[in-house]
């Protein structure tokens, strides 16, 4: 296989454990703790080495990021639910924009409530 022919996308797992050690600016043992605690879920080799992709990456920066600001390892891990379900939901949206047709318009107007 050429080089042309390989072209790793951003879930694709490449870097061993102490590159992205040195890519996120942390040590390999906090990413084997995050690993544990499921915060990041890097792929495994058939010897079970991790190896980590682009996307894991940002998100080890992404922790040592919140972590910096003082948020616990808890609230990290329930940020990260939130914006993966805000992701899905996106992407939910984007496909059923794609499937309708509809040119329909519709207003939504609140009711006013008299002041008393």
């Amino acid at each position: 296989m050429s080089a042309d022919q390989y072209s790793p996308d951003d879930d694709t797992p490449v870097y061993a454990i102490s590159v992205a050690a040195q890519l996120s600016g942390m040590h390999p043992q906090t990413l084997r703790q995050y690993d544990r605690l499921g915060l990041v879920t890097p792929g495994r080799t058939s010897g079970r080495n991790r190896l980590y992709s682009v996307r894991d990456i940002a998100r080890l920066r992404e922790v040592s990021a919140l972590s910096a600001a003082g948020v616990n390892l808890a609230g990290i891990q329930r940020i990260l639910e939130l914006e993966q379900r805000v992701d899905d939901l996106r992407a939910r949206l984007a496909q059923l924009d794609r499937n309708t047709n509809s040119t329909a318009l519709v207003v939504w107007r609140p009711e006013r409530r008299s002041a008393r």
